[in-house]
């Protein structure tokens, strides 16, 4: 069944796009949800007429998507994260994660528009990943990965072996005593 597209469909198409679909995708999806409209004469001239509005949005799309690529390349992300000592996240940085701290940043993205290598980051360092923008274009961002300092791990490795130490020397004075009157 041919339809027009009434708005961009992502892995169809664009507004205004003509496409080849089958009947029950067209039926039970596009049409319901009007995405899209049956092809005929009239239809194609209501987007013949429109045509002109369609390609300038299309080009204020492509213009907001290379402007964002400018901002997120030059923009550094950096991600702190619970490490152990040898750099080892506990854990894993993903899409949302990075999602999230671009939201901070200012930029609304997708999570589903970030693709991380690997699909996450287990590790302390400095990563690259890829966000779809429109169409083909893509921007390259660097994120780095830090470990956050674990508030008192080493001082309190050493404050229990500094208890156990003075426990072991209170007990071995409580039982001393427990000792003597058996002696003599």
């Amino acid at each position: 069944m041919k339809v027009i597209l009434n708005v961009d469909v992502k892995s169809l198409g664009e507004e205004g796009d003509v496409k080849n679909v089958a009947n029950g995708y067209a039926r039970n999806f596009l049409l319901p949800r009007k995405l899209a409209v049956p092809y005929n004469d009239a239809t194609a001239a209501i987007f013949e007429a429109r045509r002109a509005e369609i390609e300038a949005r299309k080009e204020q799309k492509r213009k907001d998507s290379a402007s964002l690529k400018e901002k997120l390349e030059a923009a550094t992300v950096e991600i702190v994260m619970p490490a152990a000592a040898n750099g080892k996240l506990y854990a894993a940085v993903t899409s949302h994660v990075v999602a999230d701290t671009l939201a901070k940043l200012g930029f609304e993205i997708e999570r589903k528009r970030i693709e991380i290598q690997g699909s996450s980051i287990k590790m302390v360092g400095t990563f690259k990943a890829i966000i779809k923008l429109y169409e083909a274009q893509t921007a390259e961002i660097q994120i780095a990965v830090k470990a956050q300092p674990v508030e008192g791990s080493a001082p309190k490795a050493d404050k229990p072996a500094k208890e156990e130490k003075s426990s072991k020397s209170e007990n071995a004075e409580q039982s001393a005593p427990a000792e003597e009157p058996k002696a003599e």
